[in-house]
This record gives structure tokens, sequence and C-alpha cells, in this order.
């Protein structure tokens, strides 16, 4: 069985899921791919729909093992065992939450705007996402889910293999599946049409979903309860959750902090001028993510210093540095000399290469984002990820073919110029990419939570990229 898509796949499912003859039924999507799918699930049941939204707590010397999960409502799940095995103390998980759940809820925020999230307690919650390949982050999100006060879980997707839906019999009450294969590979291959599901489609699914229902969601500022700890497990790579909250009654975590860093300030030679530079290293960083700035900003730009503290919160190393002199900077045209900047940053990143052997990863904006690119295109190059924040990535004209780092563009949705600009460099990379759109972004992501969104997906998208089984399976 393939699906055409997943409006198709929703459509499907949605009569399966009627067949329950749900009490109450309130439908929350997994963003993003999930939310096409629930919004033809909640169609059917004339229900409500909603996004319910799970973050992985990372081990700050190795965030690709989660010790734990956080929702919405102060829900926190945590792995007792990875825990005392990492060695982390409550300042650490709490530095780490405070990184995820500032994201998250940046995330909601750009998903729901001002609207409340859906009153759960006491009713039937059908959880939905267009597929499940571990079953990690449904796992969690079942939990999110009674931890909010659902009386009845119901899990709903398309495809899942046999070993996951097995795992995750004791997490939901009913759970519905059309086709569960026994060689499964990927999500994405039981789909004719798996195209990458935008911010802009989830916040116009949502509201549809919400205009249709008259606007009755039954918004609630319910807390969440507490779970036990030490039951369950979730899988989640090598490592895993286990079910369980610290309690309310007797312990307060530390307050938050950052993770120990060596911070220092820089100069670099490079073409015979000395660019200075900010460097931090926290503690057993699996890289370093070196900015490149546009438009004549340097390594004060208050929005990439900003993206460069929450990187190093989830334990990424950064290198801000000024590609041009105060003297270069007055001339404009340097400032659209993409092959000039994307010189600099190569040299940059050969001194930082003699100074730390360490993988390393680009993060560009505007002008610098296409010089991110060309210099990531060099034969040579050996770049492990890069990211453009509202980038003019068209400006690395033919090096775009020649491109071998995975690739992430963020853009604002209000920022329609630069997105088409985007889409169309898009077309023409051959190396992994993926285009993010924040809604209702417009160029300088000045909009309340929408840097935070930014922050978000580029740390998912570097973490992952810097992950031990991504550096093993290389370019």
């Amino acid at each position: 069985m393939r699906f055409a898509d997943r409006t198709t796949a929703g459509i499907q499912l949605a009569e399966e899921v009627a067949r329950l003859h749900l009490d109450d039924p309130v439908v929350l999507g997994l963003p993003r791919g999930g939310i096409p799918v629930a919004y033809q699930v909640a169609r059917v049941l004339d229900a409500p729909l909603d996004v319910i939204a799970v973050r992985k707590l990372g081990v700050p010397s190795r965030p690709e093992l989660g010790f734990g999960a956080i929702g919405e409502g102060e829900v926190r799940i945590l792995n007792d065992d990875v825990v005392r095995a990492a060695r982390l103390g409550p300042r650490e998980r709490a530095a780490v939450e405070l990184t995820e759940r500032t994201a998250l809820e940046g995330r909601l925020r750009a998903y729901r705007a001002e609207r409340p999230p859906t009153a759960l307690a006491g009713r039937t919650v059908v959880i939905v996402d267009d597929g499940i390949a571990t079953g990690s982050t449904a796992s969690a999100a079942c939990q999110v889910a009674r931890a909010r006060g659902a009386a009845r879980v119901v899990l709903a997707v398309p495809v899942a293999p046999p070993g996951a839906l097995a795992e995750l019999s004791g997490e939901a009450d009913d759970m519905v599946c059309l086709y569960s294969p026994d060689y499964f590979g990927s999500v994405g291959q039981w789909y004719t049409d798996f195209a990458q599901t935008g911010d802009t489609e989830v916040v116009e699914l949502l509201n549809d979903r919400l205009a249709s229902s008259g606007g009755a969601t039954r918004s609630t500022t319910e807390g969440a309860g507490s779970i036990a700890e030490g039951a369950g497990s979730i899988a989640e790579g090598a490592g895993g959750f286990a079910e369980g909250t610290e309690t309310g009654g007797g312990h307060t975590a530390d307050p938050p902090s950052r993770l120990r860093a060596v911070e220092r300030e820089v100069e670099m030679t490079i073409d015979g001028r000395v660019l200075p530079g900010s460097l931090t290293l926290p503690d057993g960083a699996p890289g370093v993510v070196v900015f490149a700035h546009g438009s004549g900003s340097g390594r004060h730009s208050p929005r990439n210093r900003s993206v460069a503290e929450l990187l190093n919160r989830a334990g990424l190393g950064t290198l801000l540095f000024d590609l041009l002199t105060p003297e270069e900077e007055r001339d404009r045209a340097n400032v659209f000399d993409i092959p000039l900047l994307a010189r600099r940053l190569t040299l940059v990143t050969a001194w930082l290469g003699a100074e730390h052997a360490l993988p390393v990863c680009y993060f560009g904006a505007s002008t610098g984002a296409a010089a991110a690119l060309l210099s990531a295109a060099e034969p040579h190059a050996d770049i492990k990820a890069v990211v453009c924040r509202g980038g003019r990535p068209d400006l690395a004209a033919d090096a775009l073919a020649d491109v071998r780092a995975p690739t992430l563009l963020i853009v604002g949705g209000a920022d329609a110029q630069v997105l088409d600009l985007n889409r169309r460099a898009a077309e023409r990379m051959h190396c992994e990419h993926r285009l993010d759109v924040v809604a209702g972004a417009t160029h300088l992501f000045e909009e309340p939570g929408a840097l935070e969104a930014v922050a978000d997906l580029a740390r998912e998208w570097l973490t992952e990229h810097l992950s031990p089984s991504a550096q093993r399976a290389g370019p």
C-alpha cells in the first residue's frame, strides 16, 4: 500500500477512526507532517484540531542521546537511568530544559499565535502523525496527553512497522494503523508525494479547522499532573526516556544556568587584515558553528548572538567574527562581493581547524548565506551542515549545484521576495536540503517567537548532522 499524499492518507485514516465512535474527541497532530493527516481526521469526526508538541532533552555532551522529554503545561518525562549514567545534576538538566522549553513555546506561539491550547481534561484525545518509524515521539506525545488530563488516548497513523506498534501498545488505549509492512524502511517511502509540510500550511490548516468548528476549542489553562517516576521506557536511538516527572511536592530544581563553556575573544589575520571574533566552546562540543554575517553586520549582531547563545546551551561551539574590516564595510560593494566573503570564510575555517580539531558547520544570514554556500561548495570543503537565515542563496549562483553539505534554508513567511529567491535556489541544489518557513515572520524575524523558531530549527538541523551516526554516514 502506498498513499498518494498526506491528505489522501488522512481521509482513509479518518474513516477507520470514525468506526471507534469516540466520545467527545479532540484531535492532536504532531507537527509538521502530522497536521495535514490530522486535519482530515478532525474534519470527519467534527472535532477540534490542535498541535501536540514534544521536545527531546538531550545529554549536553551527546545531544542525540535523550535523557527525557518535555511537553507543554510543564510536563517533564525523565529517564533516571540515563540521568545517572550521564551524571547530570539539577543545574545541567535545568539548563537543557530551559533551552528546549523556550524552543517549544516559540514553536507553539508560531502555530497558535495568542490562542490558548485546547482542553484535554476528561476527553478522548486522538494523536495523529503521518507515520511512525521508531515510535519515540508518538510515545512521548501519548504520555504528554495523559499528563494533561486525557481520559482516553487513541494513536492513529497511516503506516508504522510492527515492532513500533508493539512497543506502543502500552502507551495508547486504542491504536489505528492502516498499514504495517514487515519491511518498513522509512515513512516517506510509503507516500508517492511526501513533500515537506511548511509552517505556513500548519497554521492555515489549524485556522481553517478552528473556523469550521465555530472557534469553539474549550481552551484551558490547565497545568499538567505528575506521572510517577520510573515507569515504562521510550526507545530513542541508543538511549531512551523513562516515563516520569519530578513531583511538585518536595523537590525544587536549582535555577537554570548556562553549560560550562570556554569563551574568548580571538583575532585572525586573514588576507593581511585582522578580523576579530568571539569563540565559545562548551565542554564536549561535537562541533563548531561558524557564523557568516551579511549586509555589513558583524560579530555583535544581536540576532545571530541570540541564536548562538541557544546553540551554546545545546552544547554546540560557535564562532562569530567580522568578515570585513570597518574600512572595508564603508564600501557597500564589499557587502555583496560574495567571492570575497566566501574566501574569508574559507580561510577562517582553516584557521579554526588548525586551532581546534572539531567538525565545522556554517550559519549564514543575508549575503553571508551566499558566502557560506560558496565556501561549502569548494572541492576540498568538509562542512558538516549549513543553515541560512533570511539568506540570499541565489547569490551563490552556479555553486549551488556543487554544495555537498546538508543545507537548511529558513525564511520568514511574510518575506515574500526572499522566500521566492530561496525556493528557486533550492531547486538548483542536489545535496540534502530543506526549506522551512516561519509563519508570519518578516525579513529580520522581529515578531514575537520568530527568532526563537529560527534558533530551534537551526539547533535541530545542526545537532542532527553533527551526531555520531551522521558522521559515520559521511556526506
